[in-house]
């Protein structure tokens, strides 16, 4: 390889793993709302998810609900996330659109989707028992995966899928229009996520 050189790397594609801070208090109490959801609407929505539920949104105004309260521990993250990407930091202006859970039993999975008119999606890991399924990522750059040689080495510059491990309290926060989907639940158990959509108002 020549050593003369200088590469300018352009357009990455970021997807921000945190693990959220008292996860397990979360987990618990989150469990529990996501299962009642489950007994009150059994059918649930068909989304991106083959097999498994699928959850109408959540309500999130109850202040004292789990639901409103893990909103609000994600918010540090959410911002920083933002920050990260050089975005400007408003907290008024940032707001969560839509939250709403997936049980995924035994090959169930999510196909690949993106979340359109957000800027921000992500995937909570309330329950990932082992083998529950990778968090897939496609290159959104659709021509690169057109027409390409053989390749002789995995890079940043050839990727065009690759997959995430995931485990209970991991916070995926990426941009909306990435696609991503969720691999076959392979294990006995379900595989719990929480996912919600942010937006920026610039309107207010």
């Amino acid at each position: 390889m020549i050593d003369n050189k200088e590469t300018l790397n352009f357009f990455p594609q970021p997807v921000f793993k945190y693990k959220v801070d008292d996860f397990k208090e979360y987990n618990k109490k989150l469990s529990k709302y996501i299962y009642d959801l489950k007994e009150e609407d059994k059918s649930g929505i068909l989304r991106s998810n083959r097999g498994g539920w699928h959850s109408k949104p959540f309500s999130l105004k109850d202040t004292n609900s789990i639901q409103h309260k893990f909103l609000l521990e994600t918010t540090k993250y959410v911002f920083d996330c933002i920050k990260t990407l050089g975005w400007k930091l408003e907290p008024n202006k940032v707001i969560c659109t839509e939250m709403w859970a997936i049980i995924n039993k035994k090959d169930d999975f999510n196909i690949i989707h993106t979340h359109p008119n957000s800027y921000l999606s992500a995937a909570y890991y309330v329950k990932a028992p082992k083998d529950c399924g990778q968090f897939t990522i496609e290159n959104p750059h659709s021509i690169s995966r057109h027409s390409y040689p053989a390749l002789e080495r995995k890079t940043e510059f050839n990727l065009k899928v690759e997959r995430i491990e995931i485990e209970e309290g991991d916070l995926l926060l990426f941009p909306a229009y990435l696609p991503h989907g969720v691999q076959e639940n392979k294990s006995n158990e379900d595989r719990i996520v929480i996912s919600f959509n942010i937006n920026i108002n610039n309107f207010k």
